[in-house]
């Protein structure tokens, strides 16, 4: 859903994704909306970073509608209840990069952000932040870091041997077929 939103290559080289790869959503705040045939038509999620030094904060994205449902309303609805739900744990801030007058309906915008840098080329007007707890960000420098947990990565090798155990079973299948 994500390649078709925004193109795979053009999302994984986002400057955004540097802090995104490797890690797991924030506990909670990973939302999906599906279609009437249980697919997914739209997800938002939130990750863990850090607004400079020991300043937590979250980062948004990518917020992403598939085409067929777009200007219908989800993006406004996700988006609302990802910020209402990150407040309700008492999150402080969320940033994001985005298309300002979009995000502005939302309470985003790139004052809170001025002290803040990211890990790449970045475009400092749509460089945002939204504060949940008034101060969040006052005073906030520094280059913006990756912070929540690790995806777990599987092991090499015990990828290798199910594809083997998996290799044997479709090949006794096509025996017995």
């Amino acid at each position: 859903m994500l390649d078709l939103a925004f193109g795979r290559a053009a999302r994984l080289a986002k400057t955004s994704e540097r802090l995104r790869e490797g890690r797991l959503p924030a506990e909670g705040l990973a939302f999906a909306a599906h279609g009437a045939d249980g697919r997914v038509v739209g997800t938002l999620r939130l990750w863990h970073v850090a607004a400079g030094p020991e300043r937590p904060a979250l980062l948004l994205g990518p917020l992403a509608v598939h085409p067929w449902f777009r200007a219908r309303g989800l993006g406004a609805a996700l988006m609302n209840t990802a910020i209402c739900e990150a407040a309700r744990l008492g999150h402080g801030a969320i940033l994001l990069v985005g298309d300002a007058p979009y995000y502005a309906r939302f309470g985003f915008s790139a004052a809170p952000t001025g002290g803040l840098w990211l890990p790449g080329a970045f475009d400092r007007a749509r460089f945002l932040a939204l504060e949940l707890a008034p101060g969040a960000l006052d005073g906030a420098r520094g280059l913006v870091s990756p912070t929540g947990a690790f995806a777990e990565t599987p092991n090499l090798a015990d990828l290798i041997a199910s594809q083997g155990d998996a290799s044997a079973a479709i090949a006794e299948l096509r025996r017995s077929a």
